[in-house]
């Protein structure tokens, strides 16, 4: 792998992270296409989520602190016997519900290899699929009358039903952010809190993914090279410059662009993936192919 894929690489996932059309997808086509898949791509697209986690805490760091310092609070009242979720404030209610949201993910640990088998196969029908099912979550979710709930109105339902959504986001073409949004607006919060309350959940998912990823790459011998240090880097600008976009889009209620997007990619990727079934080798040979037999 070169410093330019890495950087190509970094900037789809810094893009892809954040405007809910699933970064990991978009990874395995690109992986897919350029012959960059392997036992080591699953590990480079996690360090690239890892990247994208800096520009939440560049976007969100006063919100986040504010969580940091609510955590450590709440469990001395926990334990002080002075804990009570009535009277918790809203930076309090949000870690007690990105905690919840992650229960949901247990599953995903059950059947992890499952997973890792389906981002790792070298067939883009899975993601073909995966884009159509993200595609149609936002078309509902936009849809959807508009809420104003906020964290302060989150209850445990709430936070179970967003949170099984982003277990369904571990599917390569399922956008974790379009998902867990569009289950957000679902279930009648307010468009800004949603984006901001997806960007915040994700960060302990993709830190334990990334706990895990790095402890089998260890043990395999895959070092920090530089286009994955390169690559990194730029998930982390690109991923900021996303934020500032997708809350711009809201705002403005041009949400439904990325499922259109979405559903179109989905076809397109299905069809290609249905002719490389059918000619036995990948569409950019195939087309190389019959490219050099037309110069001949």
């Amino acid at each position: 792998m070169t410093v330019l894929d890495g950087f190509l690489q970094g900037m789809i996932q810094g893009l892809t992270e954040f405007l809910p059309v699933s970064s990991s997808g978009h990874l395995s086509l690109f992986q897919h296409f350029f012959g960059l898949q392997g036992e080591n791509a699953l590990f480079f697209s996690v360090m690239l989520h890892v990247g994208t986690l800096v520009a939440v805490f560049a976007a969100y760091w006063k919100t986040i602190l504010l969580m940091i310092k609510e955590f450590f609070t709440m469990i001395g009242d926990l334990f002080s016997k002075k804990f009570s979720y009535a009277k918790a404030s809203e930076e309090r209610k949000m870690v007690l519900m990105v905690l919840v949201t992650l229960i949901p993910l247990l599953i995903v640990f059950v059947i992890k290899d499952y997973i890792t088998a389906l981002a790792e196969d070298g067939d883009i029908l899975v993601e073909g699929v995966c884009f159509l099912i993200t595609g149609s979550l936002l078309l509902i979710a936009d849809r959807t009358v508009k809420g104003n709930r906020t964290a302060v109105d989150m209850t445990l339902k709430d936070a179970l039903f967003i949170g099984s959504f982003q277990c369904l986001a571990t599917l390569p073409g399922v956008s974790r952010s379009g998902s867990t949004i569009s289950g957000g607006l679902m279930r009648g919060f307010s468009r800004e809190f949603m984006v901001k309350f997806s960007f915040i959940m994700g960060i302990p998912a993709i830190l334990g993914s990334a706990v895990f990823e790095f402890k089998d790459a260890f043990e395999e011998g895959v070092s920090f090279e530089l286009p994955l240090l390169v690559g990194m880097i730029t998930a982390a600008v690109f991923g900021l410059a996303a934020i500032k976009l997708i809350e711009w889009l809201v705002k403005t209620d041009r949400f439904a662009v990325f499922a259109y997007y979405a559903l179109v990619l989905g076809v397109v990727v299905l069809a290609v993936g249905i002719i490389e079934h059918i000619s036995g080798e990948g569409i950019v040979s195939l087309i190389s192919s019959l490219f050099n037999e037309g110069l001949s």
